[in-house]
């Protein structure tokens, strides 16, 4: 029985590197013929730009046509892959129209260049205070009902002196504080 596996092999093998070599002849027949066909086709020569994103400032690489598609579909703006996901999802999460997304979007990358770039821990408590004061208007009231006298809980008046600290930080950073 070995010997009849192993012989059936051999054959196996011969006849797959016969086909393999007969396949590799063809191709290269096939593309001389495709060569001589495409002899005649022009080169591509479309020139890449360095482009620079009117938002949050990268630039990338892009063809002049691309760029056209890009500024028609934003409105003028010149708007890199990264942004036009995020303009593309705040239009979808907001329902708003594509100009209202991109302009909130814009003014989102400007308030990070302004203040991200220069000082990350300014602008990580600024959004915590944002966080803060979004959730601070229902979270403390449902807080507060829950309690028949009044009185607030440990866990809500950590959150109360939470957003003064972060409001104190960010208005001294800004040059806000009380003297």
């Amino acid at each position: 029985m070995e010997s009849l596996q192993r012989t059936i092999s051999d054959i196996s093998l011969e006849l797959m590197t016969k086909e393999l070599a007969s396949n590799i002849e063809g191709t290269d027949k096939d593309d001389e013929d495709h060569h001589k066909n495409n002899k005649d086709l022009p080169a591509i020569t479309e020139e890449e730009e360095l482009a620079k994103c009117e938002c949050c400032g990268m630039a990338e690489e892009c063809t002049a046509d691309y760029i056209s598609r890009l500024r028609r579909k934003y409105s003028g703006k010149l708007v890199c892959g990264i942004c036009a996901e995020a303009v593309n999802e705040e239009m979808e999460k907001k329902g708003v129209t594509r100009e209202e997304a991109l302009k909130e979007h814009m003014s989102a990358c400007s308030r990070f260049n302004k203040l991200g770039r220069t000082h990350p821990l300014l602008y990580q408590a600024e959004a915590v205070k944002q966080i803060l004061k979004k959730s601070s208007i229902s979270g403390m009231i449902s807080l507060l009902r829950g309690h028949a006298d009044g009185r607030l809980s440990a866990v809500s008046a950590g959150f109360s002196l939470l957003f003064c600290v972060v409001s104190v930080v960010v208005d001294v950073a800004h040059g806000k504080g009380g003297q």
